[in-house]
């Protein structure tokens, strides 16, 4: 798998507030292409836990680097937790050394999909959170609910959550330059309805 870029990116907004972001999550998906007997697995290691009354999938938890997965015993595979993908693959190496103390042994590299990345960052300036949502398509704000405003961006398939201390989520992109593609938008967005 390709190396990732460094994770942060700063640059200036109009009020000369530094305007950043870096990821926090990564959640991916792979097939392992093997059948995967999850009650073994649960029974011989520490770090799992299974319940199939109540989902099908067993969680292992991963302490280096700090992850989780969702095991199918079809041998499908969800990762999060990881900030990068070199994380993602450390991950999954984990996963593969796990199965081998069952005798399951995964000769695939597997191929890692991407579903959604999170990062947070700021704006670099305080936002009026009533006035954005009134100028701005596609907001959804219910301060009595929840404290910040959720702004999609169908364009660049990504949805913010915005906070009054200029502080913000992106989610739903499946690439860093997608993030930062989303954050420059969100920034041209911001710049025309707060002159």
């Amino acid at each position: 798998m390709a190396k990732e870029k460094d994770n942060t990116s700063t640059k200036t907004s109009k009020q000369d507030g530094k305007v950043e972001i870096e990821v926090v999550n990564i959640v991916v998906s792979t097939s392992l292409e093997h059948d995967i007997p999850l009650e073994k697995m649960a029974a011989t290691l520490p770090n799992t836990e299974y319940n199939p009354e109540q989902f099908p999938g067993l969680v292992i938890r991963i302490k280096e680097p700090k992850t989780s997965a969702l095991i199918f015993s079809s041998g499908k595979v969800v990762c999060t937790g990881a900030r990068t993908l070199e994380a993602v693959d450390q991950s999954i190496v984990q996963i593969k050394k796990s199965l081998e103390k069952i005798n399951v042994k995964i000769i695939i590299d597997p191929v890692i999909k991407v579903q959604n990345i999170v990062a947070s960052g700021k704006v670099g300036m305080d936002l009026n959170l009533n006035t954005l949502a009134m100028k701005l398509d596609n907001t959804e704000y219910e301060p009595e609910q929840f404290p910040g405003l959720v702004y999609k961006l169908p364009e660049k398939k990504a949805t913010f959550l915005l906070f009054s201390n200029g502080k913000i989520v992106c989610t739903g992109t499946k690439s860093e330059d997608e993030v930062h593609a989303a954050l420059e938008k969100l920034i041209e967005n911001l710049k025309k309805v707060t002159k």
